[in-house]
């Protein structure tokens, strides 16, 4: 066999042992190109036909196709008769296909080189390397523009952001810099590579060449499109301003998420002379010039031993020194609930954390890793990992350099992270003598604690001196100031433990809440929850009994929490003494109280969403009465790890309800692979149910998910899952719904044509179903199509369709949203009188639904009309008015800060 190379990603050549083969005329290398653009699949005439020729083929265009394919399997294998069946071109499924491979192709080597770039990002360079020009460039200008060749370059920019993205998150920047240089100037108007090109070059120190890149696309969006750069290119610019923006007096406000400093601290002069001598020398040595080596203390001792509380109270001791700010998070390493958490959830939370979007978190521990190092280099940051597993749970998530110091608590000794990580130990076990009798002395005061010195002793023995066992005595011993020292020290010696001689002195209410609460599997749980687990209406008095009697406690008010310990002993009671009756009753409450107050907050969330019906809640459930957005979002973002935890504690049905609930609060916030996770499990679920119309139901909600994910071609294959499913039940809103979907898979590699097709085809379904809603947003989709495509006229009579539909239904989202879109089209048809208009009524809706986010964004582009239009003041009005929302929800204003300064 002949050595052979095709190339298509460029010119369309070949080469045959080295020797590059004459193609021939024009037209023949135009049918290679397609052969080639369709990558070893049949091509049928027809296509060559309206590839070639388009709409008006002459009437030889069949014999001109023959023709060119014969010419063509004789330059390619030379000496081939017409009764040769060929190794290269063959006849296949009605039509010719090129029998190649990614050993013979550039395009299949490159699609090959892409996936494995999946596992090793360095291959991304090859990849990108195999791309000469823009694709087929070759062949003529007309035959090149159509939408099989255009795919190809789509292809290769997604490519190019796949690598700046995989480059950025493994810290290796300049790995890529040159291909997606490259590509970047194939794309000029292409804002999200342009951002990803700025992002790399300041990551390799070029922030001067990134702010220029950014002036030069601005320039060419205006000149060429008549629009300023988007949300995702000034955010950009944003962040290679940070550095030097931050001393002129950023808005930004550290991160500060250390617990309260506990007031009750005493005892642990030794541990504090340590920890503040190895601050110190930290900070007289290299930290100030960023080449300290990471510098990690393991604080490491018994359950109770009080390591949480020698942490958070140095951390403040030394605050001050780390002015960028102080991380906290509780890994949750021996929750008996089963919680541990995964680093990569932990790796996700800090860096969102530090300010990164979630959507823009990649997907797997590894290049969560690097992004967290890539974002904590350079800051003088304090974190601090609280209630670690083991060294594998902690090391992922450790900065690569010293200007961070980083505490890490647990009960294992964390040998590892000291043998091979350099960590400094520090190992608690119960306080000395004269420690214990400090915290009592503090705690109950000095004539009580010397007129009974003996039966001190005893306590602080029973106690093994543990902060922990003594806090819960002294609390006992506060509640009952009347009760003699030597009557605790004889209850202390009829009980096994510390906190089973407080739970007996419970009154009976209070010891069953205490067993019911083991039953609930999150960190903490707010008043609501706790009536529902309980069954009773008022257990806030319960609670405070709890508290008093240190077996609980309230760290923020209205939520309560246990020290691992004493969930432990609750959840041990909760399985040995409560009834089983009595404990499957009170999970079944729990689990609806979840499920009703979440399918609340779904339905304020996301209002046009069709919901599901979910069977009456348990007698004595008290879900939780939310009235509008704010408080939705808020209930979610305290309760999401619980309802998590329950997604698997349910019945088939609950599970897959659960999962619905938290679909719309994880595409706010951007959560792109828990939503995935959670589309999943509802899916394993849906799969046992059995149930034709939950299964289609499901299959669509998870191709959305992965959409989100960038996950297109899995996307669309449960897309068509769903598709197959709603036809056989003869549901056409089903179907049109999933044909929306299926044209979102093409949006974001810039294939609006092919997301016009399905949303016409979307909206013959749901006019054939009279489904008005539907038809409204269709239209509103088809409208914004036409608008991406630049054609501004289609796109007008459209969306001011949709919006009367839209006002007809009183669906005053889908109106704010169209009116937004409306105001896009007339921006871009330089109409800014008109675009203002529409943005400002789109704002106006927005404060009346009560959706403060939209109505920033909304803001966003008001300002960037203004603007336009060479109005300033008014631009910096609605600018500075969005800044306000944002600061309010605690969001980043750097892609503001950017407009107003910039």
């Amino acid at each position: 066999m002949a050595d052979m190379w095709f190339t298509v990603l460029g010119p369309v050549r070949v080469w045959r042992s080295g020797a590059e083969v004459d193609l021939g005329a024009p037209q023949q290398r135009a049918v290679l190109a397609l052969l080639l653009a369709r990558a070893g699949h049949p091509v049928s005439l027809t296509e060559i036909v309206d590839v070639l020729w388009g709409e008006s083929p002459p009437a030889t265009a069949v014999n001109a196709v023959h023709r060119s394919l014969g010419l063509l399997r004789r330059a390619l294998e030379p000496g081939l008769t017409n009764r040769d069946p060929g190794r290269w071109l063959v006849r296949s499924g009605g039509g010719y296909r090129l029998a190649v491979g990614a050993d013979t192709v550039d395009l299949l080597k490159f699609r090959t080189l892409l996936g494995q770039a999946r596992t090793d990002a360095t291959l991304f360079r090859g990849a990108l390397d195999l791309w000469q020009g823009p694709a087929a460039s070759t062949i003529a200008a007309e035959i090149r523009s159509r939408p099989v060749f255009s795919a190809l370059d789509r292809e290769y920019e997604a490519a190019a952001r796949a690598a700046a993205d995989a480059a950025l998150a493994a810290g290796l920047p300049g790995l890529v810099l040159a291909a997606v240089e490259r590509a970047a100037d194939r794309a000029a108007l292409d804002e999200s590579l342009q951002a990803r090109l700025m992002l790399l070059l300041a990551a390799t120190g070029q922030q001067a060449a990134a702010l220029h890149r950014f002036d030069k696309v601005r320039a060419s969006l205006h000149d060429d499109l008549g629009i300023d750069p988007g949300p995702e290119l000034t955010a950009a610019r944003a962040r290679v301003l940070r550095p030097a923006m931050q001393p002129a007096g950023s808005t930004e406000r550290p991160v500060a998420q250390l617990p309260p400093d506990p007031s009750s601290f005493t005892g642990r002069r030794p541990q504090l002379a340590a920890l503040s001598l190895l601050t110190g020398d930290v900070l007289t040595s290299d930290l100030l010039t960023g080449d300290a080596s990471p510098s990690t203390v393991a604080i490491s001792g018994p359950a109770g031993a009080g390591k949480t509380t020698l942490a958070v109270h140095w951390a403040h001791q030394v605050a001050d020194r780390y002015p960028d700010g102080q991380l906290y998070l509780d890994l949750h390493g021996f929750s008996p609930a089963g919680q541990v958490m995964d680093p990569a959830e932990a790796a996700a939370r800090l860096l969102e954390s530090l300010g990164v979007p979630p959507h823009r978190v990649p997907a797997g521990l590894d290049a969560r890793a690097a992004l967290l190092r890539t974002e904590l280099a350079g800051r003088r940051m304090l974190v601090l990992l609280d209630n670690a597993r083991d060294t594998a749970q902690v090391r992922p998530l450790l900065p690569g350099t010293g200007t961070c110091l980083v505490l890490v608590t647990s009960r294992d000794r964390l040998a590892g992270l000291i043998a091979s990580d350099g960590a400094t130990p520090i190992t608690l076990g119960g306080f000395t003598p004269d420690e214990a009798r400090h915290l009592l002395t503090r705690r109950l005061g000095t004539a009580r604690t010397t007129a009974d010195p003996g039966s001190v002793d005893e306590i602080i023995s029973r106690c093994d001196g543990l902060p922990l066992a003594l806090a819960i005595v002294a609390a006992r011993a506060a509640a009952h100031p009347h009760l003699p020292m030597r009557d605790l020290a004889a209850g202390l010696r009829r009980e096994r433990t510390v906190p089973a001689w407080s739970y007996h002195a419970l009154t009976a209410t209070a010891a069953r809440l205490f067993r019911l609460l083991g039953l609930h599997p999150g960190a903490d749980i707010p008043v609501a929850a706790a009536a529902s687990l309980a069954g009773a209406g008022r257990v806030r008095p319960l609670l405070g009994e709890l508290v008093r009697a240190g077996l609980l406690a309230e760290p923020v008010p209205g939520r309560f929490a246990f020290h691992d310990v004493l969930r432990s002993y609750a959840t041990e009671l909760a399985h040995t003494v409560e009834p089983d009756p009595d404990r499957s009753a009170a999970t079944a409450r729990l689990r609806d109280h979840y499920l009703h107050t979440a399918h609340r907050a779904a339905l304020l969330l996301a209002p046009g969403r069709d919901p599901v019906t979910l069977a009456a809640p348990e007698p004595g459930t008290t879900p939780e009465p939310l009235t509008d957005q704010d408080r939705a979002m808020a209930w979610c973002t305290a309760e999401h790890r619980t309802l998590q935890a329950l997604l698997d504690r349910g019945d088939d049905l609950h599970t897959w309800q659960l999962a619905w609930t938290l679909d719309p609060f994880q595409r706010r916030l951007g959560r792109v692979h828990d939503r995935v996770a959670t589309r999943r499990t509802a899916l394993t679920a849906a799969e046992r149910l059995a149930d034709p119309a939950v299964l289609a139901r499901t299959h669509r909600d998870l191709g959305h998910a992965l959409t989100g994910a960038d996950r297109q071609a899995e996307a669309r294959a449960h897309f068509t899952c769903a598709l197959d499913g709603y036809a056989d039940l003869g549901d056409l809103v089903g179907q049109a719904t999933v044909e929306r979907g299926i044209g979102a898979t093409y949006t974001g590699s810039g294939q609006y044509d092919k997301t016009l097709q399905h949303c016409l085809r979307a909206e013959e379904l749901y006019r054939a179903a009279g489904h008005r809603p539907g038809i409204a947003q269709a239209l509103n989709e088809i409208g914004s199509m036409h608008a991406k495509l630049g054609e501004f006229r289609l796109a007008l009579p459209r969306c001011e369709q949709a919006l009367a539909l839209f006002r007809a239904l009183g669906d005053r989202p889908g109106e704010a949203a169209c009116l937004a879109g409306l105001g896009g089209i007339h921006h871009g048809l330089g109409d800014h009188a008109r675009a203002i208009e529409h943005y400002q009524q789109t704002v106006d809706l927005w404060v009346t639904v009560g959706d403060r986010g939209e109505e920033a964004a909304t803001l966003i582009r008001l300002g960037d009309v203004h603007d336009d239009a060479g109005e300033p003041d008014a631009a910096g009005t609605a600018w500075r008015a969005a800044r306000s929302i944002l600061r309010e929800a605690g969001r980043p204003t750097a892609e503001i800060e950017a407009r107003l300064h910039g």
